[in-house]
Parts: structure tokens; C-alpha cells; sequence
């Protein structure tokens, strides 16, 4: 009855058929794996994030050892590294950031460029305070020695970040983006939150990029995307064996002589 498998029509659709089940099954894997990557530098950036909050005095690594010209992009393994950096504060292009939240409050970030000897500057939050934008404390002059913890360049996804329509002195997104049109020399990727903070003002907690902590929608789209392709192998199974039972039925109906009469 099941002699039809081996005509050279159905021996090549059972070849499409494992064909698709195997390329289906190995998509479905790759985005599984995509997934716990994902899941797994969530995972580790947390354990960096407690890490830095009992990191000792003087661990911090030099700026320019974290980001280099081989890697000069904060990623999700260096987002939290705790770093430092030396350098003059420069205070006539000082920024304000509006609506960031801290412990559940609105305010807004100081941000105050710090230049350093190679010519570029890192954008340091010095801190922050609630309320509206207003009057932060003056930036130390001459050289100084800031430490703290590297964050990523913010995106549109960020929270409380905004594209623009900001008044003169406000930044909206913290990023090399929007910073190389206000700053008149280059910048670092990302940028630090100052761990000294001065009066009236509080230290910003270290944040996960936006679609970068590997619990975000990216992750789960991930997932979904793994549920389909092991839904669509098993679809195509489902659908060769029930054509292969529809025409082994048509066979036994022939050999018993029960094939619909046509008029």
C-alpha cells in the first residue's frame, strides 16, 4: 500500500520535506541560541552591576584601556566597568538632561564634558538632581581625576530621552550623536556616572542600554521567532505524513475495487 514512497515523485518531495524539517529545526535552534546569549549577558551585566556597587577604591581602569581603538564602543560586556578618567572640566558647555528618573523621582542629569590629554573629552554626569532643570553646583577647575561607571550612549528607546525641541544648554539624548553638533572637539562612546558627587546632588545609578540587556523585546522577539520555526517543521511533517496516508487510502480503496465511480 505505502509502495507509491518510492516512485521518483514522492522519493523527491520526501527529500524537500526533511530538507525543510532540518533547515527549520536548525533556524529554530540558532534563534534559541540568540535567545539565552541574550539571557545570558542580561545575566552577567546584573552581576557586573552589583559588582561595581562594592567595587574597591582604586580598581577602576584608565578610560582609554577600556575603550580603545580596537574596541571603541561600549558594549554590554564594559556597560558598568568602573573607570576613570583625567582631565579639565569644561564648564562653558556644561548640559543639563531633562526628565531622568531616580528612585522613582523626575529630574534631570549635570552633564559637564571632561577633556582630556589626548584630545577628545568623556561626557561625565556629575550627578542629579529633582525637579526642573535649574542652577547645579559650579564643576571643579583644573585637572581632576573622575571616577565611575561606563554607560552606553542612550537611544531614542531610552527612558526619558527625547529627539529635540529642548531650550539652549538642554541636551535630550546622551550620545556622540547629538553631542559632536554642540561640543567643539571630539567625544568618548557612552559616558560616565561620576561616583563623587557633590552637594545637592545624587549619584546616578549605572543603566542597561536600551535592547541590550538581554530581557528586552529583542530577546523575546527571539523566542518567538524559535517557536515558529519548530512549529513550521512540524507542520511540514504533519503534512507529508497526511498525504502520504491520503494517497496510501486512495490505493487501498483502488485495490478494493471502491474508487468513486465519475459521471
Amino acid at each position: 500500500m505505502y509502495r507509491f514512497l518510492l516512485t521518483p515523485r514522492w522519493l523527491g518531495s520526501t527529500v524537500l520535506a526533511v530538507a525543510a524539517i532540518v533547515a527549520c529545526l536548525w533556524l529554530g535552534s540558532w534563534q534559541l541560541g540568540r535567545f539565552e546569549d541574550r539571557v545570558g549577558g542580561h545575566q552577567a551585566a546584573a552581576a557586573r552591576t552589583a559588582a561595581t556597587a562594592t567595587t574597591a577604591p582604586g580598581s577602576a581602569s584608565p578610560l582609554d584601556t577600556v575603550l580603545t581603538a580596537a574596541s571603541p564602543q561600549v558594549s554590554t560586556v564594559t556597560v558598568g566597568h568602573p573607570v576613570s578618567a583625567t582631565g579639565t572640566y569644561d564648564s562653558a558647555h556644561q548640559l543639563l538632561v531633562p526628565g531622568r528618573t531616580v528612585d522613582g523621582r523626575q529630574g534631570y542629569y549635570v552633564l559637564t564634558p571632561l577633556r582630556t590629554a589626548d584630545g577628545r573629552a568623556v561626557a561625565v554626569v556629575r550627578g542629579w538632581a529633582a525637579g526642573a532643570p535649574g542652577t547645579p553646583p559650579a564643576a571643579p577647575a583644573g585637572q581632576v581625576t573622575v571616577t565611575g561607571r561606563l554607560q552606553a550612549p542612550e537611544t531614542s528607546g531610552s527612558d526619558g530621552a527625547v529627539a529635540g525641541g529642548l531650550p539652549v544648554g538642554q541636551l535630550g539624548t546622551i550620545s556622540p550623536a547629538t553631542l559632536v553638533n554642540l561640543l567643539p572637539y571630539p567625544t568618548y562612546d557612552g559616558w560616565v556616572a561620576a561616583d563623587d558627587v557633590p552637594a545637592g546632588l545624587t549619584a546616578v545609578p549605572t543603566a542597561q542600554p536600551a535592547g541590550g540587556d538581554g530581557l528586552t523585546a529583542r530577546a523575546f522577539q527571539n523566542l518567538g521567532y524559535t517557536l515558529e520555526w519548530f512549529v513550521f517543521a512540524g507542520f511540514v511533517g504533519f503534512m507529508w505524513f497526511r498525504l502520504a496516508r491520503q494517497q496510501a487510502e486512495a490505493a487501498r480503496d483502488r485495490a478494493l475495487g471502491l474508487d468513486p465511480v465519475l459521471t
